[in-house]
């Protein structure tokens, strides 16, 4: 090979570039052909690579944007990496501390909303106003938009710990006030027109979920280890979601609950039919633990309240009855908040505030 060509030399089918720069050897390669006249190309480009890094200008990216070294070298890594990039770099790191249903849930955010919108924005071109524009154009529902920012504000987050950003774009957006959906509690004859519709395991189910107050997750996730009948309580400690046991979604969540006479009646009659399995409430067309809630609402639920000719709410409202009830009672606002697994009763006043006495 010529040897005028410093620093230049062919291999295979490209070309090999060699310089020093901030004190490491780097070997750049050019997917040419190494003929005589590309060799020649190429050793002037090197000789303007030198030229740039003795004045002190030279910009890896500008030179070998399709480089390794064009990040490890850049003086700017935040016109180099996408959001796209660092959206699934905090996703993978999450996905080694986060529950797999929370997972799912940032996954569909980031899949579906996040990178469609953002991912092809460099970390130091995206504004907050993109995410302004976004919402403009979106009908999701002011809680739904908080909950797929959230992916978006931890990546950020973490460029600005990593040095990548100045400046957290991001600390300037404040989550949008969700729509408080006002609580639509069943009245007793409904309760009853409902469960007349029922028989068996999933009777017991859905009473239980009406005089208990707990989550659907946390109601399927019930074991028979948590429950004490002597003493007329239950402990809830885990809950499943989408298949996979997790813990409560508060830590204020794991609870101990007062078995009120209905819902004491319910475990008692599904002890005849699983009292040596593991978890409470079984789907009785398998036998098994329910995965999920959606399989209790189409299943079970809809028809019910279909036949039982009763205006369709929600199985949640089940929760809602349950608090109503109570505080309808005169029953002390502290202890109902503790019931429902809230921190404070700041919640309960807020939602339940019409049928609290004062």
């Amino acid at each position: 090979m010529d040897r005028r060509f410093t620093g230049v030399k062919a291999r295979g089918n490209s070309i090999l570039i060699d310089f020093m720069y901030q004190g490491h050897r780097c070997r750049e390669t050019l997917r040419v052909k190494p003929t005589k006249t590309a060799l020649k190309e190429a050793s002037r480009k090197r000789e303007a690579v030198m030229h740039a890094i003795a004045f002190g200008n030279f910009e890896y990216s500008v030179h070998f944007p399709d480089s390794k070294n064009a990040l490890k070298f850049s003086n700017n890594k935040s016109a180099l990496i996408t959001v796209k990039v660092a959206l699934e770099k905090w996703l993978k790191q999450a996905s080694k501390r986060c529950q797999p249903s929370t997972i799912k849930d940032y996954n569909s955010a980031v899949d579906h909303y996040l990178i469609p919108c953002f991912g092809h924005l460099s970390l130091d071109s995206f504004k907050v106003s993109d995410v302004y524009d976004w919402i403009d154009t979106t009908k999701i529902s002011n809680k739904r938009i908080n909950n797929v920012l959230i992916p978006l504000r931890q990546t950020f987050k973490d460029a600005f710990y990593d040095g990548l950003i100045d400046k957290n774009p991001m600390d300037r957006f404040r989550n949008l006030s969700p729509k408080t959906r006002e609580p639509k509690p069943f009245n007793q004859g409904e309760i009853d027109r409902i469960l007349d519709q029922l028989k068996g395991q999933e009777k017991n189910l859905i009473q239980f979920a009406f005089y208990s107050g707990l989550r659907t997750s946390e109601l399927i996730g019930l074991r028979w280890e948590d429950v004490d009948l002597d003493r007329n309580l239950i402990h809830v400690r885990i809950a499943v979601v989408k298949g996979h046991e997790k813990t409560t979604k508060t830590a204020s969540g794991q609870r101990t609950v007062e078995l009120q006479p209905k819902s004491k009646q319910a475990i008692e009659s599904q002890l005849v039919f699983n009292d040596k399995s593991v978890r409470v409430f079984h789907d009785p067309s398998t036998n098994k633990p329910w995965s999920g809630d959606h399989i209790i609402r189409k299943r079970i639920w809809i028809p019910a309240l279909l036949k039982a000719c009763v205006q369709y709410r929600n199985p949640y409202q089940t929760r809602h009855t349950f608090a109503s009830t109570l505080l309808t009672a005169g029953k002390n606002p502290m202890w109902v908040a503790q019931q429902m697994g809230h921190k404070d009763w700041g919640m309960i006043r807020k939602v339940y505030g019409r049928w609290i006495e004062y």
